[in-house]
Order: structure tokens, then sequence, then C-alpha cells
């Protein structure tokens, strides 16, 4: 067993078995490499426990809330290795697995780029035998292959309104992909949490809260439900990168309001926190 330089932690070694090889590993033995925006640890934000958060660069949508629009396109990141990744995740393992955590694959949105994407899943659970999770908005889904989701143990799927219109409003982008998506999820028997990001003026219509929450109840995969209130926390960086932050002026939801949209999801019989 193979011990990564400068930590006393494990790795073990790289499987050869061809159906548990990632995509990357069966074409090449060059170095997998992704363009990454950062990596953190989080905790109860990104998945249960303590976690090692990969963000990659570049997403298909432009969410008119997105905290982080730097990282929208993916030639503003850093190119990165897959192995310095699982390098620096390693020196969390003992820490992460002591509090119940794992590894999450975020963005930007991650399957933007698969391949990177399914590497990292990949190693992070089979190496490091971490916990994982895919923080996606679902849109880009269908470059998911089955073989990467076998390499995830949560999906943390983004559903950012049921009404197509203000879908398309909110990110620019269709409604159909992420729908698609989740049902397809529902269909591999993938554990699932749903995030709905509430905004007061914009997603908050109680039919709108509704829709999302009979099609999460309806798909018999869905373990939890985030509803995240608005906020203005990226608005610098809106401002930083010249961007025309439009949601200025709409205030975060009352502790009423994000109570109310929980009772819908819970009407549904649906966790929702």
């Amino acid at each position: 067993m193979a011990v990564l330089l400068g930590t006393d932690i494990p790795v073990r070694p790289r499987t050869t078995d061809e159906d548990a090889a990632t995509p990357a590993a069966a074409a090449t033995h060059r170095p997998v490499t992704g363009s990454i925006h950062s990596w953190d640890l989080s905790t109860g934000v990104d998945g249960p426990g303590s976690r090692f958060v990969t963000f990659l660069a570049g997403c298909p949508l432009s969410c008119l809330y997105c905290h982080n629009p730097d990282t929208w396109r993916m030639r503003d990141g850093k190119r990165t290795t897959a192995d310095d990744v699982i390098a620096e995740a390693a020196k969390y393992t003992r820490f992460i697995s002591a509090a119940g955590g794992g590894a999450t694959v975020s963005g930007g949105e991650p399957l933007l780029q698969p391949v990177f994407t399914g590497e990292l899943l990949h190693r992070l659970k089979h190496e490091l035998g971490l916990h994982t999770a895919l923080d996606t908005s679902g849109y880009l889904g269908a470059r998911a292959t089955d073989a990467l989701l076998r390499d995830v143990d949560l999906v943390l799927l983004d559903i950012k309104s049921w009404d197509p219109e203000t879908y398309r409003t909110v990110t620019g982008r269709p409604l159909q992909p992420t729908l698609d998506f989740a049902r397809r999820l529902a269909d591999l028997g993938q554990e699932t949490w749903v995030r709905f990001v509430l905004v007061p003026g914009l997603t908050d219509d109680p039919a709108n809260i509704e829709g999302v929450a009979r099609f999460a109840a309806s798909l018999g995969n869905i373990s939890r439900v985030d509803v995240l209130p608005f906020h203005k926390l990226g608005e610098a960086k809106w401002d930083a990168l010249g961007k025309d932050f439009t949601l200025r002026g709409t205030p975060s939801p009352t502790p009423d309001q994000v109570a109310a949209a929980k009772e819908i999801f819970a009407a549904q019989g649906l966790k929702a926190v």
C-alpha cells in the first residue's frame, strides 16, 4: 500500500479491474487533468459531515443568484491533475472519516468535465475510501455515465424551479434536462438530496414550490430537501467581474417564509431542512 509524501495516510493501489476503471484510466496512462476553481473543507453544507470539496471551473448555467460567478468559465480555472487533488484530499482523510464525512465534487458544474469528475470520484471512493457526493444542476446529466454514477454515494441535485419559464429566467437554460436526470437517478435507486433556493418574488410562489415537492416525492429516492434562503454574499464578485447583479434589491426570505416552504415539502412526505 502506497503512502503519499507529506502524509501518513495510506492510499490503496490503483485497480486494474476493467469493470472498476474510470473511463479516463481505461483510455490512457497519462495523468488525467481538469480545470478547478479551488478546494476547501466544509461542514454541513456540501453533504453529510465534514467534507473535502473540489470546486471545478465552468458552468453552462448563469443563475441570477449565483454566489460564485467566478466559476462560470472553465478557462479561468487552474489546470490540475487528478493526482494533485487526491494528494490534497489524502491529507484530511483521517479527520474526515472521524467526522463522518466524505468528499464532494462541485462547481461550477462538474459534469461539464465528466471524465475528470469521474476520475476524481472513482479515486476518492476506491483509493481513499471516502463517501462521495456529486453536486450538480442536472442540466448536463446525460454526460454522467452509469460507471461514473456507480462511484457516487449521494447526488446533490439543484432543482431551481418547477415552472419552466421561471427556471429559464433564473438559469438561462431549459428545465427538462434536470427533470430527466432526476428520473434517471430514481430509476438507478441513487440516493439524492434536492436543493431548492428560495428567492422572494422569483421562486417563492407556493404553486412553484409545490410543483418541485410533488415531483421530488414521486421519485422515491429523495432522502432530504435543502431549502436554501437566497442571500447576496456573492454580490461583490458580480461587481468585481463587471456583471449586473439584477437581484441586488431582492431581500432574503424571512424565517417564516422559509418555514412555510419547508412545510410544503413536508406535506409531500419529504424531509425538509
